[in-house]
């Protein structure tokens, strides 16, 4: 008679469960993953299957259950094994195809081979590295606890060691994450500076954000907040598209260094649309931008060019940081910006003669959405309502977004959700539009969202839950081989969130102008302009640009690479 000890003598359990997870690693997710970031993820999913099954062993053991009888222990390991190393070989072969069935979705190159052997060779590197810290960190527990041995009893020994290291651990994490995220933060906020030294001179017109009659500080503007300004289409390029007279657009911006608060660059921003006579446009756009203070050029050009360029945006600045880094440091800076920029527009705009006034949009991308969102306080436009919004990405942790998500019709997909009678929120995608500007009551909102988007579908309950989405028909650009696969998945879809910005255009959290225009013509809708102007302007933007349209003949030429 064999006990389970004997089954575990060389850690078949663990590693067939390791094994057994790498192999799900390498089942296809959102987004499409090479060798290398395979590797890395499957070397992290193995650990992680290992520990899991060397924790379940430990618990047997500790609660002193009985440990069954099996006869034959060395066939049995040989069968596990086996087994695993089969199913590890099946997922091996089949990995390539894969992965080519969500670059063929996304209109992407195939891969021509994902490397095998390298991919494995980092996996188990990555695997043997984290076992190695475990065993590591097993050692110095094992420490902890016999020195308590001799002041107090074992099993206290054992619970006050195991807090003990737990402790430590977490302090040293704590100190050496916050350390680096501090020396990031720092290695920004020095990057801006620099930025300001290098500042090229203000712009020589008056009429412009930064320049010598203007209330901003062109410096404190920074590299995001000057291609803003000086990017886009000016009103030549505008005419030259529309055959129409147009007008230059109006773009307000105002740097994170202009001020201390969040309400006193409000306050700044309202005075420099008023004195550049953003009001009197017929279109006035509220932007959030992302972490960095990018705005994307494939949604502010367009809009711009379908109005003739009679058209304000203004946007502040929140953050120096990447949007991952200032959703989780700077949570509520975005927030608070968005009450105070949105609050003090709306205030200032509902005061307004109604037959003067301009229409009044809100917009965000990404972390620009989610905070734009959070901004636009429901109670009060009761009272004067907005014109209406369009929101590209919405992070998922955005409860507006989860409830308006969650007041779907019945039968309505989760990705592509219908409301009631469609006049008061769309939700768009890149296979399928608003619906036009025809139909609507009197407040527009899209939503602008990818089927393929982690950013928009990640859930953080994907540990032990399929996430709403996964049991419906897959999108368009969503592989129908994926599966939901507890503990696995979650870390698919992590991996998925960090590489969500390499996708191609339209898929992932690649938005860009393509979408944007049909969702910009239902909510806006822009006089004058019929589908086959929409198509014009699809068609200009992907002729002149990958993301955004800007010409450049008035303003300087705008980068348009993420800044997300």
């Amino acid at each position: 008679m064999l006990r389970l000890s004997h089954l575990t003598r060389l850690y078949t359990l663990p590693l067939c469960l390791g094994g057994l997870f790498f192999a799900a690693s390498l089942t296809p997710s959102l987004i499409p993953r090479d060798w290398l970031v395979q590797g890395l993820l499957g070397g992290v999913v193995m650990a992680l299957g290992y520990l899991i099954g060397r924790l379940c062993i430990t618990v047997w053991r500790l609660l002193d259950l009985p440990e069954p009888a099996v006869q034959g222990a060395r066939a049995l390991r040989w069968i596990l094994g086996l087994a695993t190393a089969g199913i590890v070989l099946a997922c091996l072969v089949s990995a390539r195809a894969w992965q080519n069935g969500i670059r063929a979705r996304m209109s992407m190159a195939p891969l021509e081979n994902m490397n095998t052997f390298r991919m494995l060779a980092l996996a188990i590197v990555v695997f043997i590295a984290l076992v190695l810290v475990g065993y590591a960190l097993r050692w110095v527990f094992d420490r902890v606890r016999f020195r308590l041995y001799h002041v107090m009893p074992a099993r206290t020994a054992n619970v006050a060691g195991f807090v003990l290291t737990a402790l430590a651990l977490i302090f040293l994490a704590r100190d050496g994450v916050m350390n680096r995220v501090v020396i990031a933060l720092d290695d920004s906020v020095t990057v801006a500076q620099r930025l300001f030294a290098d500042a090229p001179p203000p712009p020589a017109a008056q009429n412009v954000t930064g320049s010598a009659d203007s209330l901003i500080d062109w410096g404190a503007l920074g590299q995001p907040g000057r291609d803003y300004v000086l990017g886009g289409p000016g009103a030549a390029d505008i005419a030259d598209f529309t055959g129409r007279a147009a007008l230059q657009p109006i773009r307000v911006y105002v740097g994170r260094a202009q001020a201390d608060t969040a309400q006193e660059r409000a306050d700044l921003a309202l005075a420099e649309l008023v004195r550049q006579g953003g009001f009197e446009r017929e279109v006035l756009i509220v932007a959030m931008p992302t972490g960095t203070g990018w705005l994307d050029p494939g949604a502010v050009d367009t809009v711009e060019m379908m109005h003739d360029g009679d058209i304000a945006t203004v946007a502040v600045q929140y953050s120096y940081l990447q949007s991952p880094l200032a959703l989780i440091l700077e949570t509520r800076s975005g927030l608070d910006q968005a009450e105070a920029l949105i609050g003090t527009i709306h205030r200032y705009w509902r005061d307004l003669p109604k037959d003067r006034r301009p229409r009044l949009y809100i917009h965000g991308l990404s972390l620009g959405a989610w905070s734009s969102m959070h901004g636009t306080d429901l109670f009060v436009l009761l009272d004067d309502p907005i014109d209406g919004a369009l929101w590209a990405g919405p992070p998922f942790p955005s409860i507006r977004w989860q409830n308006v998500v969650a007041s779907r019709n019945a039968g309505s997909a989760y990705v592509a959700p219908v409301l009631a009678d469609s006049r008061l929120v769309r939700f768009a995608t890149h296979y399928r539009d608003a619906g036009g500007p025809e139909g609507w009551g009197d407040m527009r909102i899209v939503y602008l969202q990818y089927s393929s988007d982690p950013i928009v579908f990640f859930t953080t309950s994907a540990f032990f839950r399929a996430p709403q989405w996964m049991s419906e028909p897959p999108g368009p650009d969503v592989s129908p081989d994926m599966r939901f696969i507890p503990v696995v998945t979650q870390l698919q879809l992590a991996v998925d969130m960090l590489l969500a910005n390499t996708a191609p255009a339209g898929h992932g959290h690649s938005y860009f102008a393509g979408d944007y225009i049909p969702a910009w013509v239902a909510v806006t809708a822009p006089g004058d302009w019929s589908a086959a102007d929409t198509a014009n302007l699809i068609a200009y933007c992907g002729a002149h640009f990958q993301k955004g349209c800007s010409a450049g003949s008035d303003r300087k030429a705008l980068k348009t690479s993420a800044g997300d």
